[in-house]
């Protein structure tokens, strides 16, 4: 198709350049020209020369220019005349056919195509068509990672995960913004998320050490078709928003294991006011001071068991029922007691969570 948009152009300009133009891969074969029956030919010495050097070449009764594309592809226009006019017709066609290809980039590369989908920018009509045009497999087991880095993307980062995931046929790196890069990851048919965990561990362990970024990845579920991977981004970055604000030491969080923090993130701010201030009738959560929050934890922690609460915390245990007993009194609610503790537990990570000013997706 692309090779098709070229000779669309050459057929164009012939009308107007009445010279025989075209342009040519970076093996110098002739993909396009104005004399159609030139297609197929390959000049070696030109590409020779571009090897060496990027100035103009002349010869053989032609001027030849290189341009490069953003994707670091070579191509080499052409123009027949070895004159002044030659040359400034070769600079308007190496113009000319850089927009082309910039445009045919953004539109049918596939890493934009895999951009599009997953930040949902594209019509779902259209993302069959442009699969198969793009001989992508619609079926194939994916799985989305969203790398984030704890400051400023270099662009070591996306090389580096680009030597991880070396397959430019099956996985796709992806920019998002300074902070973001999107892995799109094909796994085998029948991996688990233990086997995608394990690749994330990989994953991470391989950026700290290469690159010396710290970052925190988000693993989304496994998806079956390419139309589900605007969902796996969004689990993906869901994992890293509500990580960030209920599993702040883990660097790498899945989707899959989010638990309560994942309802609490979806539910409005409004209702979780409204929760806190059904649960602390008596008081404002923000009575408790920080080290009766550090006892509340251990509790949690060691499963409601006074006796090996209290031996965590190196204090006797009868100081550790007089500060439960004192979370009574202000709260109402005994923590002793299963029902009691849950509804502390679910009040503590909503209040958490309004206080981290989450971002909401």
């Amino acid at each position: 198709m692309q090779n098709r948009i070229f000779q669309n152009a050459c057929n164009q300009l012939k009308k107007d350049i009445h010279r025989k133009i075209g342009i040519m891969d970076e093996n110098g074969y002739i993909i396009a020209c104005s004399d159609e029956s030139k297609v197929g030919y390959q000049k070696e010495a030109v590409i020779t020369h571009f090897e060496m050097s990027n100035e103009d070449y002349a010869g053989g009764g032609y001027i030849f220019r290189k341009i490069e594309t953003y994707n670091k592809n070579i191509y080499v226009v052409f123009c027949e005349g070895e004159d002044e006019i030659a040359r400034g017709f070769a600079v308007f066609l190496a113009a000319h056919f850089s927009t082309i290809k910039q445009y045919y980039d953004e539109k049918y590369d596939r890493n934009s195509f895999i951009k599009n989908i997953i930040l949902d920018n594209i019509l779902p009509s259209d993302v069959l068509y442009k699969t198969r045009e793009l001989k992508l497999s619609v079926e194939s087991e994916r799985v989305v990672f969203l790398v984030r880095s704890h400051k400023t993307v270099e662009v070591s980062l996306v090389d580096v995960l680009q030597n991880i995931f070396p397959d430019a046929a099956k996985d796709f790196i992806i920019r998002i913004d300074d902070r973001d890069v999107a892995v799109v990851r094909e796994v085998k048919s029948g991996s688990d998320m233990d086997d995608v965990y394990k690749l994330a561990q990989e994953l991470h362990d391989t950026v700290a050490s290469e690159a010396m970024v710290k970052v925190s990845v988000g693993i989304s579920t496994i998806v079956e078709t390419i139309q589900e991977l605007a969902r796996a981004y969004r689990e993906a970055r869901i994992a890293l928003e509500v990580g960030k604000v209920f599993d702040t030491e883990k660097n790498i969080i899945s989707y899959d294991n989010l638990g309560i923090g994942r309802l609490i993130y979806q539910l409005p701010t409004t209702l979780c006011e409204l929760f806190l201030n059904e649960v602390f009738k008596k008081e404002s959560i923000t009575v408790l001071d920080s080290e009766t929050i550090y006892t509340i934890q251990k509790f949690f922690e060691n499963n409601l068991n006074v006796s090996e609460t209290s031996r965590k915390l190196f204090v006797h245990r009868n100081t550790l029922v007089y500060r439960l007993d004192k979370i009574k009194k202000l709260t109402g609610l005994d923590l002793r007691e299963f029902d009691d503790a849950i509804i502390f537990k679910v009040a503590m990570m909503v209040n958490k969570y309004l206080t981290s000013e989450p971002t909401r997706l």
